[in-house]
Order: C-alpha cells, then structure tokens, then sequence
C-alpha cells in the first residue's frame, strides 16, 4: 500500500494529524554543531551511528560538517545508506549467512565498506564472498570490552582472529572495534568513566599482541553518545560512534551530566499525539501507545509538562494530568520517546518543523532494515 505522506511543507504544526514523528530543527541542528565542537583541537574522527536514524539526509549533513562516514548494524540499513549517497559505511556488527555476506560484498563495489568479525570461521566466509565480487573487504576484529555481547576476549582470542583476517586476499586488517554499549546509561559519571577506564585497558592489551606480532595497530572504533569524551581522552580511540546526540531521549535524560565534559544535548525528537479521551479528571488517553512509541527503556516524557505518561497499550497513552494545562480533549501534545531509536524505527517520515511550521518531509529510509 503507498504510504501518504503525513504532511506537506509550510503546513502549521497545529494541522499536522497524530500521531507524528517530529524534529525540531533548530534544536537538531544545534545538536549536530555541539558534537564537534567539544571535540575542537583533539585528533579523532567521527562516525556516527545510522541506526539511531535510518536516514540518508541526516548521515549526510553529519558528514558535511566532518565525519568520516557513518555506522550500521545491518547490511539492509549499509545498502540505504549507499543508496542515498553516503560513501564510507562499517558495518559495526557481525554479519553471517550467505545472504547477507554475498549482499555486504556486493555494496563494496559501490562504496567504501568495512565490517566486523568475532570468529575465525566467519572470516573464511567474508573471505570467500569478498572474492565472489572481486573485493577487498576492511575487517575489524570486535573485541568484548565489558559489554559481554559481541566480541572476542581481548587476548589471544582476538589475535587469532585479526591473523586470520591478514592471511586472506581479498580482506585487510582494519584494527578493532571497541563499543561499550553497557555504559551508555549508567547514571552516574564515575561509573561511566570507570567501565570506559576498563574498556581501554582491554584495548591496550589486544593492541599489544597485536603489534608484537607484526600486524599493522590499524584504527579503533566505538564509544557513544553518554561516554564519548572519555574514549575520546583516552588517546587509544580513533573514531566515535555516537548516534542519539542528534535526537536525545528520555533515557539519556536520566543520566547524570555534571562534570563529564559531555554536552547537554538538546531533546529534538518527539511524537506529536493527541488527547482523544477526558473521562475522569486525573486521566487524559492520548492516541499514541506502543505502535508509536517504544517503551524498552522506559516511558515516553510528556515534554515542557508536569504530566505524567503512565503506561501504554497497542493504541492508547494514559497520562496522569497532575494539574497540567492543556490536556483538553482535541489538545495535542509532545511526547519525548523513552528510546529513540526503536521509536524512529516505527514511522516513515520525520516531520521537520521550525518556527511550528512544517519545513520538511525526509524519508526514513533504512525504516524496518533489520536484516
């Protein structure tokens, strides 16, 4: 069935019919400006994470104001990117199945892809599918570093496997990727700041096999959005992944900020709903549930209120009214999303609103690219 867009430029946002996915530009673009400027005068690069937006006309103003490309997880979100221009995509997962490998080789004829890998038989396989297409494939080795998922232990397992990847033709040992995706939204500083301590402690010890016994250091890739100076000052990282300073989330919002040196990042992502029920007074139902709003990490926020999103069912928002204002019947309202990038991943547009009107429709193109 084609989609209709949800609404068209100049519209009011007062007009636009819920529930919507929205992005405040000015608080974006002021988003996508404060991440490299905290990052002034260090020698690191950038590759922010496409999954947090699945969006082209976002990966490329990103790399317009310096990145060096962007990160997946999924082949399917690498070809979108491809697709809409970006030219520099890592897969920053594992990626097996023959499907899949012989799709990620693929690509590689059409830009520059780099992938990660955790087993030595599946460095046979990226090695294989890389010569089916006549590639060279870069390869990093993802090494666990505290996240206990992906990743090989950061010892002689690693170094096996970045041997591995240096014995076949068509791959080129590319270093090692390195996310410590469990501290992202440890509340407090020094607990983010310790498991980062940890994460390039086991980077250096893989570093050092790997440089005794004769391979290139290569590059080392990670970190995130609640951590990334700490990576960024520990001079053992090359390249940050960040991807939800551009949008924020409720979750994020619950982290302790003070004294990290990271940002305030501003809250631009947030699904336009309306109250479409009023029958008791402490009560208003809105027309957002979990079809709109990801509920992973936790409830939406209901922005610039002191209105209380309690829980939600397929279609409906209950909202505990704490004496809020403008909760009437008809009212529409701004929900901050516990979890942008699941949240992103339930719609087709963002609406792009300056000024409460509609500047612009960009397609969420990678929406549904899990494979």
């Amino acid at each position: 069935m084609p989609r209709i867009p949800p609404a068209w430029p100049g519209m009011a946002l007062a007009d636009l019919d819920t529930p919507s996915l929205i992005l405040d530009l000015d608080a974006f673009e002021r988003n996508l400006q404060r991440l490299p400027e905290s990052l002034a005068g260090r020698q690191i690069m950038l590759r922010p994470h496409a999954k947090s937006h699945k969006c082209p006309q976002i990966a490329l103003r990103q790399i317009a104001l310096g990145a060096v490309g962007v990160c997946c997880q999924k082949v399917s979100e690498a070809e979108a990117m491809v697709e809409g221009g970006v030219q520099d995509v890592l897969v920053a997962n594992e990626v097996v199945g023959a499907a899949k490998l012989r799709r990620l080789a693929a690509l590689a004829r059409q830009a520059k892809i780099a992938v990660c890998a955790d087993d030595a038989g599946n460095v046979v396989q990226l090695d294989a599918a890389a010569r089916e297409f006549g590639v060279t494939l870069d390869v990093l080795v993802e090494i666990n570093v505290g996240a206990n998922r992906c990743g090989a232990e950061p010892g002689e397992p690693a170094l096996k496997i970045a041997q591995a990847i240096a014995t076949c033709k068509n791959l080129r040992y590319a270093g090692l990727q390195a996310y410590q995706g469990g501290a992202q939204h440890l509340r407090k500083v020094e607990e983010r700041r310790t498991a980062i301590d940890a994460a390039v402690a086991a980077v250096e010890r893989a570093l050092a096999l790997i440089e005794k016994a004769g391979l290139p250091r290569g590059k080392v890739t990670g970190a995130g959005t609640g951590t990334y100076l700490f990576e960024a000052a520990s001079r053992v990282y090359d390249e940050l992944q960040v991807g939800s300073y551009i949008f924020m989330d409720a979750d994020y919002a619950r982290n302790d900020w003070t004294e990290s040196g990271i940002p305030r990042f501003e809250h631009s992502l947030f699904v336009w709903t309306t109250v479409m029920s009023r029958t008791r007074a402490d009560i208003a139902i809105v027309d957002a549930g979990l079809k709109a709003s990801s509920v992973d990490s936790g409830m939406p926020r209901v922005a610039d209120s002191v209105a209380e999103f309690l829980k939600a069912s397929d279609e409906h928002g209950v909202i505990k009214v704490n004496g809020a204002a403008g909760l009437a019947l008809g009212d529409k309202i701004k929900l901050i999303p516990g979890h942008c990038d699941p949240t992103v991943n339930l719609y087709d547009y963002y609406v792009c609103v300056r000024g409460g009107k509609v500047e612009a429709l960009w397609p969420i193109t990678a929406r549904g690219a899990v494979w």
